[in-house]
Formats: C-alpha cells, sequence, structure tokens
C-alpha cells in the first residue's frame, strides 16, 4: 500500500495592506517656506561644528577609550528609555561573561551585551550610506535579536492577554498601536519604508542633519516591527551622524533623550498628530510638532556635545585621574608611581610595555608589577602580554573620573 502523502503546512496568509496613501505621513522634510526653517538650519551648523571642534580636541590617547565608554552609556540609557535599568558596571561584567546569578538580571545584562556588540558594527562603518534603508532597520533588529535570550523575544498581545514571537529582522505581520498611534497595516509596511528611503536615503549633509530628528520619528511611526523599534531607531539616529558629523562615537543623544525622557516621548506623540490648521504646513501631519520636535532633537544633541567637552578638558580631566591614582596609592590598593604612567597614557595613546621602567624610573621588575596591578584595575587594556598598554574608561571609576556620565555604583 503507498504511502500517504506528506502533509504540507498551511500557507501563512500575506499580511493584510488596507492600501493607505504613503501621503499619510507626510511631511517627511520640513518645507522650504517654514517659518521654522531658518532657525532649525542655523542649530544644524552648529552642531556640526561643535561635532567636528570636540573630536578632533580629543588626544589619541583618550579616543579609542572614551568610545568604548560611550558604547556601555548609549547601550545603559537607551535601555531606561525601554524601562531597563541594566547599570553601566553590570554591562560590563557581562562584556567578560559574567552574568548575575538572578535570572532577569542576566537576561538584561545580555540585552545590553547584544545593544552593544550591535553598536560596534555601527561604529566600524558597516551601514554607512545605507542608514534610512528598509535593510539597514531589518539588520540592526536582526543583529541585535539574534543575541537576546528567548525570555525578551516575546510581546504580550493585550487583547488577548497572549504572547507574541518577536522574529529577528522580520517586519511585522499584525496590526500594532502606540499610546494614541494606530500604525499602517502591516501589508502597508514595505511601500511605506520604500517612500522612507526615496527620501531620506537621497539627501545632502547639511540637509540630513537637519532632518534626522524626522527621520528617527517617521521610522517610529511606520513602526516596521513587532517589537524593538525605539531601539532600531536610536541606533539609526547614531549610525547617521556617526557618518554626518563624524562623531567616531565619543558622544551620544540616548543620553540626553533619557535624561528627558517624559519630554522626548510627549513631542514623538505630538509627531503623530494630523495638521491642525492651514498654517501647519501642506502635509497629513503637523509641521508644527515636527519642527518642534527637531528643535529638541538637535539641542539636544548640542547639550551632549557640550557636556562630553566639559568632561574631556585634558587638565581637569588629568588632573581627576591624578587625584584618584594618588589617593588609591595612599590606601595601598596602588604603586605610587602610578599617576605619572597614567598621565603619559593619557597624552601619548599606546605605551610599550618596555618603556614603563624609563618612564618611571624604576627597575623592569617593579614596572612590571605596576602594570600589572593598573591592568587588574581595569585603567590598562592591551591585546596580549606582550602588546602595547592602552588606556581605558572602566566603569566603576566613571563617577570619579568623569562625573555626571552616568549614575554611581550600584549597591
Amino acid at each position: 500500500m503507498p504511502d500517504k502523502p506528506a502533509k504540507l503546512p498551511a500557507k501563512t496568509a500575506a499580511p493584510v495592506d488596507r492600501g493607505e496613501p504613503v501621503s499619510r505621513m507626510e511631511p517627511l522634510l520640513l518645507s522650504e517656506g517654514s517659518r521654522h526653517r531658518p532657525a532649525l538650519t542655523d542649530l544644524s551648523v552648529e552642531l556640526a561644528a561643535r561635532a567636528s571642534g570636540f573630536r578632533r580636541s580629543l588626544p589619541p590617547g583618550v579616543f579609542a577609550a572614551l568610545a568604548d565608554l560611550v558604547r556601555a552609556m548609549n547601550c545603559y540609557y537607551s535601555n531606561l528609555i525601554e524601562g531597563h535599568d541594566t547599570h553601566p558596571i553590570d554591562i560590563e561584567r557581562a562584556l567578560k561573561n559574567d552574568y548575575s546569578q538572578d535570572q532577569k538580571k542576566r537576561n538584561l545584562q545580555l540585552e545590553a551585551k547584544a545593544h552593544i556588540s550591535v553598536q560596534r558594527w555601527i561604529d566600524s562603518g558597516a551601514l554607512a550610506d545605507r542608514e534610512a534603508t528598509t535593510e539597514a532597520a531589518r539588520e540592526i533588529h536582526k543583529r541585535f535579536c539574534e543575541l537576546l535570550p528567548d525570555e525578551l523575544l516575546w510581546v504580550e498581545n493585550k487583547e488577548t492577554g497572549g504572547r507574541i514571537p518577536v522574529e529577528a529582522g522580520k517586519l511585522r505581520a499584525r496590526d500594532v498601536k502606540v499610546g494614541r498611534h494606530v500604525s499602517v497595516s502591516p501589508g502597508a509596511v514595505p511601500r511605506f519604508m520604500r517612500r522612507f528611503e526615496e527620501v531620506f536615503g537621497k539627501l545632502g549633509k547639511a540637509e540630513a542633519i537637519l532632518t534626522s530628528a524626522s527621520m528617527h520619528h517617521r521610522l517610529l511611526w511606520i513602526h516596521p516591527f513587532i517589537d524593538g523599534n525605539g531601539r532600531v531607531a536610536r541606533l539609526a539616529s547614531h549610525a547617521l551622524f556617526l557618518r554626518l558629523l563624524d562623531t567616531g562615537g565619543v558622544w551620544s543623544i540616548a543620553r540626553g533623550l533619557a535624561r528627558s525622557a517624559t519630554r522626548y516621548k510627549e513631542l514623538l506623540s505630538n509627531c503623530d498628530l494630523q495638521r491642525r490648521n492651514d498654517l501647519d504646513g501642506r502635509g497629513n501631519l503637523s509641521e508644527e510638532a515636527l519642527a518642534e520636535f527637531t528643535r529638541y532633537f538637535l539641542e539636544t544633541c548640542l547639550d551632549q556635545v557640550a557636556f562630553m567637552e566639559s568632561l574631556m578638558q585634558p587638565d581637569r580631566l588629568r588632573a581627576r585621574v591624578l587625584v584618584w591614582a594618588e589617593e588609591e596609592a595612599k590606601l595601598g590598593t596602588l604603586p605610587e608611581r602610578a599617576g605619572q604612567l597614567l598621565e603619559a597614557a593619557l597624552y601619548r595613546g599606546e605605551l610599550p610595555r618596555g618603556e614603563v621602567a624609563s618612564i618611571l624610573a624604576i627597575p623592569e621588575r617593579t614596572a612590571r608589577r605596576v602594570t600589572s596591578e593598573l591592568v587588574q584595575q581595569g585603567v590598562f587594556v592591551s591585546d596580549s602580554t606582550r602588546a602595547p598598554l592602552r588606556l581605558a574608561f572602566p566603569a566603576a571609576l566613571a563617577a570619579r573620573w568623569m562625573p555626571g556620565l552616568f549614575p554611581g555604583n550600584p549597591t
């Protein structure tokens, strides 16, 4: 008797497309005649100049170490916006595969580690010139979700009480509502993302900086994924500024957005509102609300550049580091000459191990002990026991070396 044919899986129905016109998310750009354009253009120019000047001001010995710390900072504040509070010290532990025994905290550490992995990939230039594409959004989402524990890959269906799986890099196949905003039907998402890409992917540098806030909001307005859209939008904005402002990853807007989270979410929500009257642009959505969010977004960027500039002023940074080293030496936790080595690293960048003894005018054996203790403290890193020493900014010392960067040590 012949075998019965295998039962084929039922075909998955295509996501419903209700035919919404892409004009529903207009305006994507502030109109040429907008009364807000001149002032916002001035803010864009100021931001470009300040960001460039800050990067050029950093000593080579500080640049790479600061970029590593800012990844942890960016991750911390982006998670905080999502309601996930994972302290940078716990994030740093996760990067060393040192996880909490508490399952919930461990999951949040893994989430933070995933965020940093994706940002490191972005910081390598992987998204240059394609930040405003469907492909980029999907790849950010995919890379992030693939590193998450299963417990964080589900969202609650508020209507049924059931759980919906989050599929890495997959555009949503369900309707969504965020606050007052009901996003476009799932089948319409590809069409709206094509329009998003057509507009934001072809702008010159000056216009792209001015329009960065609009790109940020309109991606959230489309809501391409069932979950994780806020994180994707913030990482896409980070990638955009990395190229347009040549940030080098040494400052981040996420800190500013998190510190004014209520205002951030309020202005985002206002951008969902329809045009109020004939003086409110010519698109379906409010141009006045978009202009207000743009001002907030650019001013937040400027505020974060100014904050990092104040922290990294060479003389003040040197003073804070040396005061810490002196206090630790008095407590017996650091060798007395450790401060001299840290001072050299602040200005020279990499320090060949063979030069430590001559810099400190001490025997080789003592130099190895000083080096070893600084590596154990986390203030120096090295690729091997023979490779040059590089300065690091450990999260545990950020409160002393860079006050205000993020909260103090967790209890």
